[in-house]
């Protein structure tokens, strides 16, 4: 049976021992995740049904340059997260999500910029149209 996070995070916390903590990693092996960025982007696209050719070629990046970021040849930065997030079309919360795993700082609405790129994702703008509303608010752009 699948828990939720709650769930889990309410168990892991009642563990008094090490030896507790294995039995929780024994007891929740089908619900626990060892994701990174890449991995997670990939689940992604398989669950929206999205063409990897297609969301690189959103992207703008390179191709070769895109399929060595997702296959791990090649460190992701935070901006080519957001580039994908962007032309796949993730949500904030998505978002979020694959800054997490891959150890960036989450965008923060305080930034002027973080704050445009919210704006961005949750009006599903593509990169080009991203990018011209950073320029336009004299903020740097992604690509």
């Amino acid at each position: 049976m699948s828990k939720d996070t709650d769930e889990l995070f309410s168990e892991l916390n009642q563990a008094k021992s090490e030896k507790d903590v294995k039995n929780f990693y024994e007891r929740n092996a089908e619900n626990l995740e060892y994701p990174d960025a890449a991995t997670y982007l990939e689940k992604l696209f398989e669950e929206r049904k999205l063409k990897k050719a297609d969301v690189i070629r959103a992207t703008g990046l390179d191709r070769t340059f895109a399929y060595h970021l997702l296959s791990g040849h090649k460190t992701f930065t935070r901006d080519k997260l957001l580039i994908f997030a962007v032309a796949a079309r993730l949500s904030v919360e998505e978002t979020q999500t694959l800054l997490k795993y891959a150890g960036e700082a989450l965008l923060y609405a305080r930034d002027s910029r973080d704050a445009a790129i919210i704006y961005a994702l949750n009006r599903k703008l593509s990169i080009d149209k991203t990018n011209e509303f950073l320029h336009g608010l004299s903020l740097q752009e992604l690509i």
